[in-house]
């Protein structure tokens, strides 16, 4: 029995409606009221309107544009359904997780005008048009696009500071996301260029009062720490960040996983558990 509120700031991700997850979003938000999640955030990922943009494995399943977004759509009615179905019994936000690739400002937008989520979770998953944090090659493929590691790491922070400062999403997603291939990551975190841009975004979240993913997907995969890494769970900690959980589950297997972990290690760096809840539509619509 935990002692402290079970919540995901970043989850809900289902086989339904995302081509890498498993089970359905009804079988994965049954299973967060089964484990006693007081609220949940659906975030599933935003449609490309660029077919070449599209990730693998909804390419592989054949899918084209205008069907992700007919899916997108059946995502947003169903989550609703269920976020209406559960009222009384857990919170259900339901939101969107973004992308980062080229003409990604305009796409949001329109998502946003269109669904009127209650939330986002701003994340960044490409460089130069590239799905760093698929593959290992396509890492590598990033890697020498960038020309060098600490150009990719800065381009990374850079990248997530425009998002950050265009659309002030209430959640940002697995802050440091571009460690995931690279086994030498806390050695970045002491080049100044990149810890400079590091500490930069980290003062621009607490400056708009948003709230950080404490990310158990690094977990689940069997790394040492979530995504944030100590350095910037400590500097978050220590400035009055906000910090959430998020299971970034992707299916019913992970719902709750590693949360117990991942808890114990903030709280073992003095992190406070009273969780904040998003604001509904704390995002910028313009």
């Amino acid at each position: 029995m935990s002692d402290f509120a079970k919540v995901s700031v970043h989850g809900g991700h289902s086989g339904t409606f995302c081509g890498h997850a498993t089970d359905s979003l009804d079988e994965v938000v049954a299973r967060y009221a089964q484990l006693g999640f007081e609220w949940v955030c659906l975030t599933e990922h935003m449609p490309t309107e660029n077919p070449a943009l599209m990730a693998p494995d909804e390419a592989a399943e054949g899918y084209d544009v205008p069907r992700l977004q007919a899916r997108f759509d059946s995502y947003f009615s169903r989550a609703r359904q269920l976020a209406e179905q559960y009222r009384g019994r857990m919170d259900i936000l339901v939101g969107f997780e973004t992308e980062s690739y080229s003409g990604y400002a305009a796409e949001i937008a329109t998502l946003i005008s269109r669904f009127q989520p209650d939330m986002l979770v701003g994340s960044v998953h490409h460089l130069y048009d590239i799905l760093f944090d698929g593959s290992a090659s396509h890492y590598q493929q990033a890697l020498a696009r960038a020309g060098n590691i600490t150009q990719l790491y800065c381009d990374y922070f850079d990248a997530q500071l425009a998002l950050i400062e265009r659309f002030e999403p209430a959640v940002i997603g697995h802050f440091d996301l571009i460690r995931i291939h690279d086994p030498d990551y806390p050695d970045r975190w002491e080049i100044p260029a990149i810890r400079n841009r590091a500490i930069r975004n980290l003062e621009r979240i607490k400056a708009l009062d948003l709230i950080l993913d404490l990310n158990m997907r690094a977990l689940v995969k069997g790394a040492s720490e979530p995504y944030i890494s100590r350095p910037w769970l400590e500097y978050a900690i220590n400035n009055d960040i906000a910090v959430v959980p998020g299971d970034d589950s992707h299916g019913i297997a992970d719902v709750g996983m590693k949360l117990e972990e991942g808890v114990g290690q903030f709280r073992a760096l003095g992190g406070n558990t009273n969780w904040r809840k998003p604001p509904t539509g704390r995002h910028r619509q313009d």
